[in-house]
């Protein structure tokens, strides 16, 4: 299981509402063609039809099952949730900020200040 860097997006968004509609039109076209094709005398269609019909639905409820875990969902307990303003993003930031700060204090004082001063 991959452990969480902290360099996923802040604004990364699930598929999962897409997956639901999808799961539910695919429910709805597998069932249709698995009933059709029994009545017309075709059980291979049928089979076929059912296979994917099983396979729409477990998918369906894997998704049912994501929608109930909630959007904090960790996968593992080595895997701890990042409240938001900390984590290894965070580090970087301040490093960061931290080092423009320095560079901004040695142009001030070499005399290279780049045109307008702050006061």
């Amino acid at each position: 299981m991959r452990t969480r860097t902290g360099s996923e997006p802040v604004t990364a968004r699930s598929p999962l509402r897409m997956r639901f509609w999808l799961s539910l039109w695919g429910v709805f076209w597998t069932g249709a063609g698995t009933v059709v094709f029994a009545l017309a005398g075709r059980p291979w269609w049928a089979l076929a039809c059912a296979v994917l019909l099983l396979i729409v639905v477990t998918d369906l409820v894997v998704i049912l099952r994501h929608f109930r875990q909630g959007p904090r969902f960790q996968p593992g307990r080595d895997v701890g949730p990042y409240p938001p303003g900390h984590g290894p993003n965070v580090i970087l930031t301040e490093d960061r900020e931290r080092e423009r700060d320095l560079i901004r204090q040695r142009r001030n004082r070499t005399g290279m200040g780049g045109g307008r001063r702050r006061s």
